[in-house]
């Protein structure tokens, strides 16, 4: 493309932008350098490349939330519909810009589902009538009508997600900028997803999504932007960037864009591991790590005189043996209860029912905080201290901490506020948290959610070198190709 063709096409653009370069506040390193890429009105785009090359960035240029709201520097330009990032009010950008964040949680205001799909509207000034037509507008063009009048945080993973892009279109946005918007979801929700943008798409609106997990969107993309050390190394239509060798989109960190073999892999080791199960007897493998017997986990709801006595959720748990060197994987829909079922064998809530036994012994709560390390969901609760490097060394020394770090590929952000890591990077990290701490069994909640192939990868290798010194390793996961390819057993939460 010529210089005078590509200031024509950034020109008639619905996002451009032109030689960014990005430094958030307080780092080290630049964001992005030198970025010109563009979107056309009506385009659906993928923002790709390994974690922390600079997607996230880009997002928050496209939506305005950088360089005011999200402090940094930023040299070049970033227009979206018209607004220029760092002179526009945000108001304006909440008009003609829908945000979906990778952790919905983070985006919500309101307790009630419908309150939230109200709550853009209420601020913009429309009127009562009108937002209680477009809420139910909403509600049937995403199929969402079951979610209305919801308490939000009893809603699962998917449902929220599904919540926050509904919430996000209630002002009728020209652009919907989405950041790793599956890195949680089951294959159901990622459907169900998928559907919604497809629907928009149609309508329309411009689509940019920053994301790893290639393959769910796959027939609804028109451009790749490829990403690299903040750098734009491309953009490529759908069908060229199909036709890229293997390798090519490897280096790149990217993951497959057709995940069929590692979901029928996970489907057979399922069964494989529900037929071993069941003809397993008595202690062939040697006393269990940890076990559960007749487990019946869930919460109940607080009123005004206690713990209600009727649960809010329950689930009956199958009784589960977990060994020492297996990487034992729960997979299933969301909502089916398998972080609840993690907090409840780390100690960290209350069983309504059963037993847990840690090295053949029934364990008390405390026994079983002491003997379990649990990377979370939402990393953001585990990390407290003020470096990277300072994160280990609650557990450990200086040498340890360090190889661990470049196990991870962490070392040279030792230095570095854990907070300014990418997503992918603070999941790593609180990884890294895990192994240092030599517990019995460690419980990892989605660990590579929003990780590229690469980091996928690696997190299996340390997970694999940490079965190998004799922990039991048990990984809560919709990453078909992590379950495919680390997995020693896969028990299927439905």
């Amino acid at each position: 493309m010529t210089e005078e063709r590509g200031e024509r096409v950034a020109d008639a653009a619905m996002c451009a932008l032109r030689g960014c370069t990005f430094e958030y506040a307080g780092a080290a390193v630049r964001a992005l350098r030198d970025v010109d890429a563009h979107v056309r009105r009506g385009e659906f785009v993928v923002l790709a490349g390994r974690s922390g090359c600079g997607k996230t960035t880009v997002t928050r240029l496209l939506n305005g939330l950088a360089p005011v709201h999200v402090a940094g520097a930023l040299e070049g330009e970033a227009r979206t519909a018209g607004l220029v990032a760092g002179r526009a009010d945000i108001g304006a950008y909440a008009r003609v810009v829908g945000s979906v964040f990778q952790n919905p949680k983070t985006q919500y205001f309101q307790a009630c589902s419908t309150d939230e799909l109200a709550f853009a509207c209420e601020n913009a000034g429309v009127t009562g009538d009108e937002i209680r037509a477009r809420i139910a507008r909403a509600a049937r063009r995403f199929g969402i009508e079951d979610l209305l009048d919801r308490t939000i945080a009893e809603l699962s993973g998917g449902q929220q997600q599904r919540l926050a892009v509904a919430a996000a279109t209630m002002l009728d946005p020209d652009v919907l900028v989405l950041d790793e918007p599956t890195s949680n979801l089951d294959a159901d929700a990622m459907r169900a997803l998928h559907d919604m943008l497809a629907a928009l798409k149609r309508d329309g609106v411009t689509v940019v999504v920053a994301e790893h997990r290639l393959a769910w969107c796959a027939d609804l993309v028109d451009r790749y932007i490829v990403l690299d050390d903040g750098a734009c190394v491309g953009g490529y239509d759908a069908q060229t960037f199909r036709a890229l060798p293997a390798q090519r989109l490897r280096q790149w960190g990217l993951r497959a864009l057709d995940v069929g073999g590692a979901s029928a892999q996970v489907r057979r080791k399922i069964e494989e591991t529900r037929a071993r199960r069941m003809a397993a007897t008595g202690d062939a493998d040697g006393t269990p790590v940890l076990s559960v017997r007749g487990l019946r986990v869930g919460y109940r709801a607080r009123s005004l005189f206690g713990w209600k006595r009727t649960p809010t959720f329950a689930r009956e748990i199958p009784d589960l043996d977990f060994h020492a060197g297996r990487i034992v994987g729960l997979v299933g829909r969301n909502g089916a209860g398998k972080s609840t079922f993690a907090r409840t064998i780390c100690g960290l809530q209350r069983a309504l029912g059963g037993t847990i036994a840690v090295d053949g012994r029934t364990a008390t709560r405390d026994e079983l905080s002491r003997a379990a390390g649990m990377v979370m969901q939402d990393v953001h609760y585990q990390l407290f201290s003020d470096s990277v490097r300072g994160e280990l060394m609650l557990d450990g020394g200086r040498a340890r901490c360090d190889a661990i770090l470049g196990d991870l590929g962490l070392l040279d952000n030792a230095d570095r506020h854990p907070m300014s890591l990418s997503g992918g990077e603070r999941q790593r990290l609180a990884i890294g948290t895990a192994l240092i701490a030599n517990k019995r069994f460690i419980v990892l909640d989605e660990p590579t959610s929003g990780l590229d192939h690469g980091n996928m990868m690696r997190v299996g290798a340390l997970l694999r070198a940490l079965a190998d010194r004799g922990v039991a390793v048990i990984v809560i996961t919709h990453d078909d190709e992590l379950a495919a390819q680390w997995c020693d057993e896969l028990v299927e939460f439905t």
